[in-house]
């Protein structure tokens, strides 16, 4: 049974795990103490300001018991860090989400390989993407990418195009409001041969904010992250820090790419063309 007031806590969009474990600290891990608390009260505790403790108190439980029934019948599960069910990966971060909304499979992730990249990449670093996520997959990875255009959506193909191959989408929108609109066929076929997930409310937009904060889920759902292509300034630069704060390996290939020579130079292990020195 899900804790209906923890679902609520996470949904403001200003609480994270962080502000979420200081109030559970606080009123003795009881969510239900969270919500019955006053915005004096609440403002006792460390992180949260004026507008988080207003997020709380605006909160209608009857109106997110209501969204979390029609989510579930629409194949939306629901986990939070207090199930045994999510993910072990992430419940190490220190910025884990407190709740996941999930379409597919996302148990039992036993060996996991981010591969990202630019969204409009050269046609021999799109090629690569697939063919090396198809390769990963005849070895038992699960393929972790963003559902975005180009080099993500590549790694999701060669994932899917192998029968038993298994890939997980990370969503910076939510996973009943899919961006962009033209993967949406892709992310139904990745529920069925994984998952797609998000943090975010399932029929919520996408924002900057949103799309940036997923790469530290796919990184931190991964054992190891691959940047495929992305100038110095590109988003999969996003997931290459993220994967350095959580001690996750970074891999890239020789390219002309700004982003790919400025990860070399912070020590990102160069990977072979023709896969002969992939460490997977």
């Amino acid at each position: 049974m899900n804790d209906v007031g923890w679902i609520a806590l996470s949904l403001t969009g200003r609480i994270g795990n962080k502000t979420m474990q200081a109030l559970l600290n606080y009123f003795d891990g009881s969510t239900s103490a969270i919500l019955e608390a006053d915005t004096k009260e609440l403002r006792q505790v460390t992180g949260v300001g004026p507008k988080i403790a207003q997020s709380i108190a605006a909160l209608d439980l009857k109106q997110v018991e209501s969204a979390l029934k029609q989510w579930q019948r629409m194949g939306v599960h629901i986990l939070t860090l207090r199930d045994d069910a999510y993910p072990q990966q992430l419940k190490t971060l220190d910025d884990a989400p407190p709740t996941l909304f999930v379409r597919g499979e996302i148990t039992h992730i036993e060996k996991s390989v981010a591969i990202v990249g630019t969204r409009s990449p050269s046609h021999e670093a799109r090629n690569f993407a697939q063919n090396l996520s198809t390769y990963l997959v005849e070895r038992g990875y699960t393929i972790i990418s963003g559902l975005a255009l180009g080099i993500d959506s590549a790694a999701h193909f060669g994932a899917i195009l192998h029968p038993e191959g298994r890939t997980g989408a990370v969503l910076g929108c939510g996973v009943l409001n899919i961006y962009p609109p033209e993967h949406k066929r892709l992310a139904e076929t990745i529920t069925l041969q994984g998952f797609t997930v998000c943090e975010v409310n399932p029929e919520s937009t996408t924002s900057p904010a949103s799309l940036v904060a997923r790469n530290r889920i796919i990184t931190g759902l991964s054992d190891g992250v691959i940047v495929i292509e992305t100038a110095v300034d590109g988003g999969a630069m996003y997931a290459a820090r993220f994967a350095t704060q959580q001690n996750r390996p970074v891999y890239t290939i020789d390219s002309a790419a700004s982003g790919n020579q400025a990860l070399i130079a912070a020590g990102a292990v160069v990977l072979s063309k023709d896969f002969g020195q992939l460490p997977f």
